[in-house]
């Protein structure tokens, strides 16, 4: 594993697409890990992989004018990452902002109704990929929050990153603090 970006998983990806390995997504692949236990422990986490990430383009750059796999990856896939990791982010808040503009200045029930029909969109997109993973649909009452509160969390994440690359500040690591609160699970008893 390459020391180069704080994304280490993003970078050897995008390494191994360019080398023309395929990568595939594996339905039951398990990992026990901690997740951040404070706003502080997420802020740090999701710093660094949005730092990371763009430390990643830019070491893989290159692969937007190479020949071969590297650059069928880096005309289609650097394009992806950089839309939907970079700039979509960026300009979600201004949904917000529209419809706020809409409701003080406009017509609210429209500017409502606009916005309402787009968090609707999101969540049957959100209910398909639960359909599509037999995921339970519960989960599905928070995305109102991860709408109003995580998404700008997010962005304004993604903003500090975007500030400390163009500025060429360097980011360490950030370890964050574990708790010890995940345990292995253990293997089922067998049956006789």
């Amino acid at each position: 594993m390459s020391a180069d970006t704080l994304a280490e998983d993003t970078d050897i990806t995008i390494a191994l697409h360019r080398a023309g390995w395929q990568v595939v997504y594996q339905e039951h692949a398990r990992a026990w890990t901690e997740a951040p236990s404070s706003l502080g422990q997420l802020w740090k986490q999701r710093y660094r992989w949005s730092y990371g990430t763009m430390q990643a383009l830019w070491k893989h750059r290159r692969s937007l004018i190479d020949r071969g796999p590297s650059g069928r990856f880096g005309r289609v896939g650097m394009p992806l990452v950089v839309l939907f990791q970079i700039l979509t982010p960026l300009c979600a808040p201004l949904i917000d902002l529209f419809t706020l503009y809409g409701v003080i200045f406009l017509d609210p029930v429209r500017s409502l109704l606009a916005w309402g029909a787009l968090l609707l969109v999101q969540l049957l997109g959100a209910a398909y990929a639960f359909r599509l993973d037999r995921e339970n649909y519960r989960a599905l009452a928070v995305l109102p929050l991860q709408q109003i509160a995580y998404r700008q969390l997010m962005y304004l994440v993604l903003l500090h990153s975007c500030v400390t690359a163009a500025t060429g500040a360097l980011l360490p690591w950030q370890k964050l603090k574990r708790t010890g609160e995940v345990e292995t699970p253990r293997a089922p008893e067998a049956v006789r």
